[in-house]
């Protein structure tokens, strides 16, 4: 179970970049590691939108931003330009790390019941431990509140 204080399990996904990337390769900076449901859909729009709009906040607060939902690089390549997102989203079609992260979970949607992703942010300190946890986001006004954080803990 992920609470406060424990390690962030690391991981190695591909980027719309097409660049690998890991949580290990960011030791020494904070890391705001968010999981969204779908590209191009209204709430994860909203949500990278105004990650978007705070880009400059969270660089100044020490932290760089990752996106992960199941997509695939290319889905997330056009999301990214589409947006003109200039942080990192990768790609989690296994829905390993979802897993690691608890961001899978029992949904229910016209009397159907399915995995998917529940909207999480984790914040993660400098050498890689959680310093906090949204399990339940709503999109709009998230950045914000991550921002609040973020800004707390100097």
């Amino acid at each position: 179970m992920l609470e406060r204080g424990s390690m962030a399990p690391d991981f190695s996904l591909t980027s719309d970049r097409g660049h690998s990337v890991s949580l290990s390769q960011f030791r020494g900076r904070k890391i705001v590691l968010y999981f969204y449901p779908k590209d191009n859909t209204p709430g994860c729009t909203t949500e990278a939108c105004q990650f978007r709009d705070a880009y400059d906040r969270f660089i100044a607060a020490g932290a760089v931003i990752i996106g992960i939902s199941p997509d695939t690089e290319k889905s997330h390549e056009n999301f990214r330009n589409k947006y003109g997102l200039p942080f990192i989203l990768a790609a989690d079609p296994e829905k390993k790390v979802l897993q690691q992260y608890n961001a899978l979970k029992e949904k229910k949607m016209y009397g159907r019941t399915y995995m998917g992703v529940q909207r999480s942010t984790f914040i993660i300190d400098e050498n890689g431990k959680i310093l906090d946890i949204f399990p339940q986001v709503k999109p709009d006004g998230h950045a914000q509140e991550i921002l609040e954080v973020l800004n707390s803990q100097d």
